[in-house]
Formats: structure tokens, C-alpha cells, sequence
């Protein structure tokens, strides 16, 4: 049974009321239909925890999809659940193919910022400075870029850039 007939919540119900009419309204080919289709039970997956599932939906739409900026978000779901369950270098280079796709996605790059600052505050709890320091320089690389494209977000990330010295850098 595919996903979008298991749905048990009103929310994800709605959605896959409005995303089924859109499939059926919208002038769009049978292939991106069925990307369309394995992106959203993806996403259902997803949402419900069922990591697994969520990425055998993706790596079907990635199959079929050929528009670039529909695959960077299939990318970048790919990366989030990579990263949920800390397989942070795989996250890393899903976030990155969704970037090299679409480079206006800050919340790709807010992502690569978290799993930097992360990396810095583990080599800090063992003492490894110099480790620490890249891994922050890195954050804040990828903060400032998230922070120009998306000034109003990421406000802990803009204070955090500001207490430590590196807003302007």
C-alpha cells in the first residue's frame, strides 16, 4: 500500500488530498508525477520517523527526477536523515550535491554550520584546539552564507557569530 493511503493524521491526510488533486491538475509529465509521488511518501516517511522507508522514496525520485532544483530538495531530505542519525560526512555530502543544484538553499547551509559547530564542540571537550578551530571557522563560513541569503533566520547562529568574533570575517 503506498504511503500516502496510510496517512492517519488530518494534516497529512490534507496534504495528501491537495497533493493528489495537484497531481492530477498540474500539466506535468508521468514521470514527474511519479517523482512527484515517491518525493511525498518520502517525506510522509520521513516525518513519521520511518528513516529507512523515507530514503528508498527518495532514491526513487532521484531515479526519475531531472529538474535540478526538485532534486536538491530530494538532496537535501537525503542529508537530514543522514544527519538524524549521525552519519555526518554522508549528510555533508548530500547537503553539498543539494547546494552544487541550488545554491540559494540556507537551510543546506545552516546544516553544514550545525554539524561543523558540533564537530568543534566535540574536539574542544578533548582538548584539541586546533581541530576546534576549523571546525568553527567552518561553521561560521557556512552561518554567514545561510545568514546572507536568509537574513531574519538563524538568529542564535548570528548571536553566536557575534560573541565569538567572526560575524564580519
Amino acid at each position: 500500500m503506498a504511503r500516502s493511503q496510510k496517512n492517519d493524521n488530518f494534516i497529512d491526510k490534507t496534504f495528501t488530498v491537495i497533493a493528489d488533486i495537484l497531481l492530477k491538475v498540474l500539466p506535468a509529465s508521468k514521470e514527474e508525477k511519479e517523482a512527484f509521488s515517491y518525493y511525498r511518501d518520502g517525506m510522509s516517511a520521513q516525518s513519521e520517523g520511518e528513516y529507512a522507508e523515507a530514503l528508498e522514496n527518495y532514491y526513487e525520485a532521484l531515479k526519475i527526477e531531472e529538474d535540478s532544483y526538485d532534486r536538491s530538495y530530494i538532496l537535501y531530505n537525503i542529508g537530514l536523515i543522514y544527519s538524524s542519525n549521525g552519519e555526518y560526512i554522508k549528510a555533508l555530502e548530500y547537503y553539498h550535491q543539494a547546494l552544487e543544484l541550488n545554491s540559494r538553499l540556507p537551510q543546506a547551509l545552516n546544516n553544514i554550520a550545525v554539524i561543523y559547530h558540533y564537530q568543534g564542540i566535540k574536539a574542544s571537550e578533548q582538548s584539541n584546539l586546533e581541530i576546534m578551530k576549523t571546525m568553527f571557522d567552518k561553521a561560521a563560513e557556512y552561518w554567514r552564507q545561510a545568514i546572507r541569503l536568509a537574513p531574519n533566520n538563524y538568529i542564535e547562529a548570528q548571536n553566536w557569530l557575534k560573541t565569538t568574533g567572526r560575524l564580519n570575517q
